[in-house]
C-alpha cells in the first residue's frame, strides 16, 4: 500500500476551532448534529447542495417516493415529533419527505450550524496533534477532533459510461440530478437507460407525459406493487397513539420494520398454500412481504425459484402481450439479490401503445448519437435521454473525498481492494473518524432512518465517553478490522447474494472490487454487536490519550 506523498503539516499544537464536523446534512447529519449538541459540543455541518435534506433534496425525478411506510421511516427520537407530524399518504413522496426533514430542521434549530453550498474536499489527519484538518471546496480549512460521515449510501451519482454520451444534440438527464424547476416533456420522444428502483418509479409518469417512450433495459427487475393511498385521520390517530410501542418494536427488528417473521421453509408446503402466501405478501404492499414469507427466500435456491416465478406469473397477467412480458421477466438472478421495487403501475404502463421496452440482452447499446441511442440492431430517435444509472454505492460517497490517515494512507488506497470496516463504524488508520451507514453495517438492507439512528446514538455516545475518560482518540484495531470484515463476509456467504452483479457487490461500478457491501446478520443482531463492544470498554477499538 502506497503512502501519499503529501506529508501532514506539523502540529502547531493549538486546540482545534471545531468537536465534530459533520458531513451531510441529510437524516444522518441533522441527528448527529442534534445528538451532538446536547452534549455541548462545537459542531459544523457541511452540506455541498443548496439546502439541506440530502437525498430527498437531491433526488427529485418524477415519482420519486420511498419505499418503507412514512410512518417508520421518520425519526423516533422526539415523541413530539411524532405527534405532531402527520403524513398525507402510506408511501410519501419526495418533496413530502423533504418538507418533513425541514420541519425537524427547524423545529429543534438546527439550520444555523450548517453550512450550504459547500463540499468537503479533503480530511488530512495530523497524528501529533490528534486532530483533522478538513479543507473545503470554497477554500476554508478548519479542524476538528472528530469527523462524521453522514454521506449517504446512495448518493455518489455514477455517470454514464456509454460511447457517445456527450454528443446527444437534444436534453440529457439524469434522476439523481433532476432539475428542481422539473421538465416539460409534452410530445417528446423520451428514451430512459436504465431499469433500477428510480426509473421504476419513473417510468410511469413519464409515460403519461411523454409522445414515445423507450425503455432501454439491461436487466430487468422484479417490481412488487405499492398500493399507495392517502392515510385517513383514523389511521394517523391510530398510529399516534400506538407510536411508543411501535418504536420500541422497530428498534429490536431484524430491518427496522415491524413485520411477523416466517417460522417454515417454502419447500415444506404445498403449492396451493404457497401461493396463498405470496398473494397475501404480493397485496400487503411491503417491500420486505415476499422476502418474510418463509425462512429460505434468500438462502435456497430452490426456494427462491418459487417465489421468483409468482412474480413472473404476475408480469404476464399484467403485460398481456407474452414477447413484452418475457422481456420484463427477471430469469438471470435470485429474487430479492438485487433491490426489489415498489411500483405503482410500472407493468400496467408496457401495455401503453407509446411504450416500449429495448431488451439489451439481445440488442446492446452501441453508442449514443446526435440524435438518439444506436443499439446493434438499429439507431432509436429520442428528443430527450433519461439516465437513470443508478450510484457508486455505500462507499462512493466516502471516497469522492480525499481523506488521509495515519502514516498517509488515503481511504481509497486503503479500500483498494474492498472497504474495510470495524462494525462499520471506523477504519483502520483512521481514528476519530466515524461513518454513519457505513459500508459492512445492515444500512440498505434495513429501514435506513432506524438505521441511521442506531448509527448516530452510538457515535454520539462514543464521543461522550472519551470525553469523560480524558481519551483523545479511538481507532479500529487491525485485528477487530480483520475479523469483522470475516464475519460479514462468511454471513453473505450463506445467502444468495453474493454470487450476483449487483450495486450491493459494487458490480455495477467498472474496477470497482466485488465485495458484499452490507451486513446481512440483521438489525437486532448488528445492534447487539455494537452495544456489547461499548458495554466491554470499546473492545475491538484501540483508546488513547495523548495532547490535542
Amino acid at each position: 500500500m502506497r503512502t501519499d506523498p503529501r506529508l501532514s503539516p506539523p502540529s502547531d499544537r493549538v486546540a482545534p476551532e471545531f468537536d465534530v464536523v459533520v458531513v451531510g446534512a441529510g437524516f444522518s447529519g441533522l441527528y448527529q448534529l442534534y445528538r451532538l449538541r446536547e452534549l455541548g459540543l462545537r459542531v459544523r455541518v457541511f452540506e455541498a447542495c443548496d439546502d439541506i435534506g440530502g437525498t430527498w433534496y437531491r433526488n427529485r425525478y418524477p415519482g420519486a417516493r420511498c419505499d418503507v411506510e412514512s410512518t417508520a421511516y421518520s425519526y423516533s427520537f422526539s415523541p413530539e415529533l411524532d405527534q405532531e407530524w402527520e403524513w398525507s399518504e402510506r408511501y410519501a413522496a419526495q418533496p413530502e419527505i423533504l418538507r418533513y426533514l425541514h420541519h425537524a430542521a427547524d423545529r429543534f434549530g438546527l439550520r444555523k450550524d450548517v453550512t450550504l453550498r459547500t463540499r468537503v474536499s479533503r480530511a488530512l489527519y495530523d497524528d501529533a496533534a490528534h486532530v483533522w484538518r478538513v479543507t473545503t471546496d470554497t477554500g476554508e480549512s478548519v479542524t476538528t477532533r472528530f469527523v462524521v460521515l453522514a454521506t449517504g449510501c446512495v448518493s455518489a451519482v455514477k455517470q454514464p459510461d456509454i460511447p457517445g454520451a456527450g454528443t446527444f444534440a437534444g436534453r440529457s438527464l439524469h434522476t439523481a440530478d433532476w432539475p428542481h424547476e422539473g421538465v416539460e416533456l409534452a410530445g417528446a420522444r423520451v428514451a430512459v437507460i436504465g431499469t433500477g428502483c428510480s426509473s421504476v418509479q419513473a417510468i410511469p409518469i413519464l409515460a403519461e407525459q411523454a409522445a414515445a417512450l423507450t425503455v432501454f433495459q439491461r436487466t430487468p427487475v422484479y417490481a412488487l406493487p405499492a398500493h399507495n393511498r392517502p392515510l385517513s385521520a383514523e389511521e394517523t390517530a391510530a398510529f399516534k397513539t400506538g407510536y411508543p410501542q411501535f418504536r420500541a418494536a422497530q428498534r429490536s427488528s431484524r430491518g427496522g420494520t415491524v413485520v411477523e417473521m416466517p417460522t417454515r421453509s417454502a419447500l415444506e408446503v404445498g403449492e396451493t398454500e404457497r401461493t396463498a402466501a405470496f398473494e397475501a405478501a404480493w397485496d400487503s404492499g411491503l417491500l420486505s412481504g415476499l422476502l418474510r414469507t418463509y425462512t429460505d427466500i434468500l438462502v435456497d435456491g430452490e426456494a427462491n425459484e418459487t417465489v421468483a416465478e409468482f412474480v413472473r406469473s404476475k408480469i404476464r397477467s399484467i403485460v398481456g402481450d407474452p414477447e413484452t412480458a418475457e422481456a420484463l421477466s427477471p430469469r438471470t438472478y435470485p429474487f430479492g439479490t438485487k433491490r426489489p421495487c415498489l411500483d405503482t403501475g410500472y407493468y400496467a404502463t408496457f401495455t401503453k401503445p407509446h411504450v416500449k421496452v429495448v431488451d439489451l440482452a439481445r440488442t446492446p447499446i452501441t453508442e449514443i448519437t446526435p440524435r438518439g441511442i444506436r443499439t446493434s440492431e438499429r439507431e432509436h430517435a429520442a428528443d430527450v435521454i433519461v439516465f437513470a444509472t443508478g450510484f457508486d454505492a455505500m462507499t462512493g460517497s466516502q471516497t469522492a473525498v480525499d481523506i488521509v490517515g495515519k502514516d498517509g494512507i488515503t481511504l481509497k488506497q486503503k479500500w483498494a481492494d474492498g472497504p474495510r470496516t470495524h462494525l462499520g463504524l471506523l477504519s483502520a488508520g483512521f481514528p476519530n473518524l466515524f461513518t454513519v451507514l457505513g459500508p459492512l453495517s445492515p444500512s440498505v438492507l434495513s429501514n435506513a432512518v432506524v438505521s441511521i439512528e442506531q448509527h448516530v446514538e452510538w457515535i454520539t455516545d462514543c464521543i461522550a465517553h472519551l470525553d469523560r475518560n480524558g481519551i483523545t482518540e479511538i481507532d479500529a484495531t487491525p485485528q477487530a478490522e480483520d475479523a469483522w470484515c470475516a464475519h460479514v463476509a462468511g454471513l453473505a456467504g450463506q445467502t444468495l447474494y453474493p454470487a450476483v452483479d449487483s450495486w450491493y457487490t459494487g458490480a455495477n461500478v467498472p474496477g470497482k472490487p466485488r465485495v458484499f457491501l452490507a451486513y446481512t446478520g440483521g438489525l437486532d443482531r448488528y445492534r447487539a454487536e455494537c452495544d456489547a463492544a461499548a458495554r466491554d470498554g470499546y473492545r475491538g477499538f484501540a483508546l488513547s490519550t495523548g495532547t490535542a
